[in-house]
């Protein structure tokens, strides 16, 4: 009977062995695998005096630019060699001669009426002298103007001055035959040549000055803060550099701002500053500055103290910043932000000399949040 129930008291035994260590086997403890802190790269602010460029633009202008015209009547007979659109020419140089010899005529007539006139004036005071001479020796009483020649001379005389006006008149007239460039400069727009008759008041060309350039440059009200600008007072302002893409290459030329003009633009609510180029055609540039081109503008800024510069990448669009403070927290900071460029922010106030910026890593922020900076 042993034999026989052996093997089945075996399996009985092992099955409550089993359920035995089933029962009393240790529990797991379950553990919270705990997080690593993001690691963030940080830069430490530092506060700066920085000088604060103001960009703009416009299109240059010659200072002076004028309408060349007739002012007497006649044929050309004489041009100026740069008497071509594009020509140049120099302040006192004769441009066109209009045939003089009709007024050449008219300034000898004259001066032969003056001669008219002064013998007529030598003829009165000799019969006045006379009359003077027979009054005392045939006259009785005081004797008349009329008697004296007295009105016969003062004819003489105003005629002798109107034919010296006349005569002055004639040289006025002959010295408009010559029509001289009243400053250094070029021919923009020629409208009449040699052996063309013209007319008094025809304009001949329109002409401009090359000793300066001009450019306007609207500002904003935000970025006169950063400028000093002759506002409502006479003075040179700041240093400008324009620049332009000509001949194939970026040219520069070296400016500065003379005046402000004296009202806002009521359109745009922009001021407009004027730059002045002198000697734009100068040898030491390159190129030179041409009327009618468009540049940009770099204005030469105030220095301003106490600014942080930030990558852009390290502000977001509500004008935040991340912090991290010496508990390596994570804390969100609003910014007054002076200024946004490509290259960077400049930050006027909201951050504090050595704290840590943070510039990437972190991909939501959270308020008070552990990170790991970067040694």
């Amino acid at each position: 009977m042993l034999k026989k129930w052996l093997p089945f008291l075996v399996l009985l035994g092992g099955i409550a062995a089993s359920g035995a260590l089933l029962a009393y086997r240790p529990q797991p403890v379950l553990q919270t695998p705990l997080a690593e802190p993001p690691l963030v790269h940080t830069l430490r602010a530092e506060p700066q005096t920085l000088r604060l460029n103001v960009p703009s633009q416009g299109v240059v202008t010659p200072r002076s630019e004028i309408e060349l015209v007739a002012e007497v009547s006649g044929k050309i007979v004489h041009a100026h060699p740069g008497w071509l659109n594009g020509g140049f020419f120099r302040q006192g140089e004769v441009l066109l001669t209009i045939d003089p010899r009709d007024y050449d005529l008219g300034v000898a007539e004259a001066e032969a009426r003056i001669a008219e006139a002064q013998r007529q004036v030598q003829a009165e005071l000799a019969q006045q002298e006379q009359a003077r001479s027979d009054w005392r020796a045939l006259g009785e009483g005081e004797p008349t103007p009329l008697a004296l020649h007295l009105p016969q001379l003062a004819e003489a005389r105003a005629k002798l001055k109107a034919a010296t006006a006349e005569r002055d008149k004639a040289r006025l007239q002959r010295s408009r035959c010559e029509l001289r460039a009243p400053f250094t400069g070029r021919v923009r727009d020629k409208q009449a040549g040699l052996g063309q008759y013209v007319q008094t008041g025809a304009v001949l060309a329109r002409i401009y000055a090359t000793d300066l350039a001009e450019v306007r440059l609207p500002l904003s009200a935000e970025q006169l803060g950063w400028l000093d600008l002759p506002l409502g007072r006479p003075g040179d302002g700041p240093a400008v550099t324009l620049s332009a893409d000509l001949a194939g290459a970026r040219r520069q030329w070296q400016g500065r701002i003379v005046r402000s003009e004296g009202a806002l633009d009521g359109a745009t609510g922009m001021l407009y500053a004027v730059a002045e180029v002198r000697e734009p055609y100068a040898p030491r540039y390159a190129q030179p500055l041409l009327a009618g081109l468009f540049v940009q503008a770099d204005i030469d800024g105030r220095e301003q103290a106490g600014l942080f510069r930030l990558p852009t990448t390290a502000v977001n669009a509500s004008q935040q910043t991340l912090v991290v403070d010496a508990g390596g927290r994570l804390h969100l900071r609003p910014l007054e932000i002076l200024r946004t460029a490509p290259d960077g922010v400049w930050i006027k106030s909201g951050l504090a000399a050595g704290e840590q910026v943070v510039l990437d890593g972190v991909a939501v922020p959270i308020e008070g949040m552990l990170v790991r900076m970067e040694r």
